[in-house]
């Protein structure tokens, strides 16, 4: 697939394009992230912290083992999730103003395969009527139905993931619900902020901070493609990320932000992810070949 980039001013404006275009036009060099593991100890502080964190990715994709002492003791033997109804926003800020890419879907953590309706703010739009895109999430491939801007209206683009930049955590305007579970294996400080409700479900809440490079290395097969290109892409390897954990182990909602350079400007991303209604079924059929446009794709 071809790309051309069409840069505009306003460095949220070109953010959220981005976002939609398939491919991370500003990419930096990244910082090293230093230090070992630490967390602050308290009742569900230390280890047990630690431990709630890294095995998210497990918990979700029903592949826990052993018996910790943190919030995922028990869960192998209750339930797990294998697949939940997924909410996202991915935020970014220029002149003082925070603009919103919003999606909506389901994901199958144990296929790692999703189909979420992503919606743009309308300033990125522009002054035309942009329609809600359609994204089907796979292991190293993302596919995008209504990406416009010389797409034919019935045709997907699909774009390597695991050859952007930034692995696709946030150039889809999404991040991948197990990308960002996974990307909590590299988490190396986190301290216990105490419990709190989301939707109504207790849950603990944990702050910390993951080094991309330890994510890598530490994730699925499936994962670590995408989460090796994030490493080298981002202006820093260390996110810092808030994550809300319930009583079995299940992560409820993340959020991670991820830093970069435009233009010699760092600009902050905040994607969050919020997971409800466990072991709903999904559904994702990806398009025939025919059905893929290869052609130039133009950035407004």
């Amino acid at each position: 697939m071809v790309v051309q980039q069409h840069r505009s001013g306003g460095g949220a404006r070109a953010v959220c394009a981005l976002a939609v275009v398939g491919v991370m036009a500003a990419t930096a060099g990244c910082g090293g992230g230093g230090g070992g593991d630490s967390a602050v100890a308290d009742e569900r502080g230390g280890a047990d912290a630690l431990e709630a964190v890294r095995r998210a990715a497990e918990v979700l994709g029903g592949t826990v083992s052993g018996t910790g002492r943190a919030a995922v003791a028990g869960a192998a033997s209750r339930s797990v999730a294998g697949s939940a109804q997924v909410r996202t926003s991915m935020q970014t800020a220029a002149g003082g103003t925070w603009v919103t890419i919003r999606g909506r879907g389901t994901y199958d953590f144990r296929s790692r395969a999703g189909r979420l309706t992503v919606v743009l703010p309308e300033d990125v739009a522009g002054a035309d009527v942009h329609r809600p895109i359609t994204e089907l999430l796979v292991p190293g491939a993302l596919y995008m139905m209504n990406r416009g801007a010389g797409v034919p209206a019935d045709k997907w683009v699909r774009v390597d993931t695991t050859a952007l930049a930034d692995g696709n955590l946030v150039t889809g305007g999404v991040t991948d619900p197990m990308v960002a579970a996974e990307l909590l294996r590299g988490a190396r400080q986190v301290t216990y902020e105490g419990r709190t409700e989301i939707a109504g479900v207790p849950v603990r809440h944990y702050r910390g901070v993951a080094d991309i490079g330890r994510a890598a290395r530490e994730a699925s097969p499936e994962s670590r493609g995408s989460l090796a290109a994030a490493a080298k892409g981002f202006r820093t390897r260390t996110v810092p990320f808030d994550a809300y954990v319930d009583d079995q182990g299940r992560l409820r909602k993340v959020s991670h932000r991820f830093s970069f350079a435009d233009g010699g400007s760092a600009v902050e991303v905040v994607s969050t992810t919020l997971l409800s209604g466990f072991g709903v079924p999904v559904a994702v059929r990806l398009p025939d070949d025919r059905d893929i446009y290869t052609g130039s794709i133009q950035q407004r």
